[in-house]
């Protein structure tokens, strides 16, 4: 899980400058599905995000965190389904959390991985319906 400078930013300056005004918990976040993996420093419009006949984000709720190991965690109390795909997607190869439908601010970004957790891809083409079932999008702090 890597999380966006804009993020960290927001973190770091609402823990330890004791600011609230700089960061508002969005009301809801949203998943999107990128074609290649984003670099922390990276804007939102210049993320690969998957586009195509379609294509939205979905919404996303997540459980309350709770230690995983040696780690703080969230993870999605829903499934997320994408509608779908009326022409080909590309091949996706991370998730990204978003604080928008349609632009705003990305937060963080995952890289798909299979059910043993091995880093993987998915290529979407027309007809394909993409699901992440619940529980299976995490996001973590150790």
């Amino acid at each position: 899980m890597s999380f966006s400078d804009y993020l960290e930013g927001k973190v770091l300056d609402f823990v330890f400058r004791a600011n609230p005004d700089s960061f508002a918990s969005p009301s809801t976040v949203y998943v999107g599905l990128l074609t290649s993996a984003p670099t922390e420093s990276d804007a939102t419009g210049s993320l690969s995000e998957v586009t195509g006949t379609g294509y939205a984000r979905q919404s996303a709720t997540f459980s309350s965190p709770a230690t995983q190991g040696t780690t703080k965690q969230v993870v999605t109390s829903g499934d997320i389904t994408f509608p779908e795909a009326g022409s080909t997607w590309g091949t996706v190869s991370h998730v990204a959390i978003y604080d928008a439908s349609t632009s705003g601010n990305w937060l963080c970004a995952v890289n798909l991985t299979d059910s043993g957790g091995s880093t993987t891809t998915k290529t979407i083409s027309s007809g394909d319906v993409f699901k992440i079932s619940a529980g299976n999008l995490k996001v973590s702090l150790d």
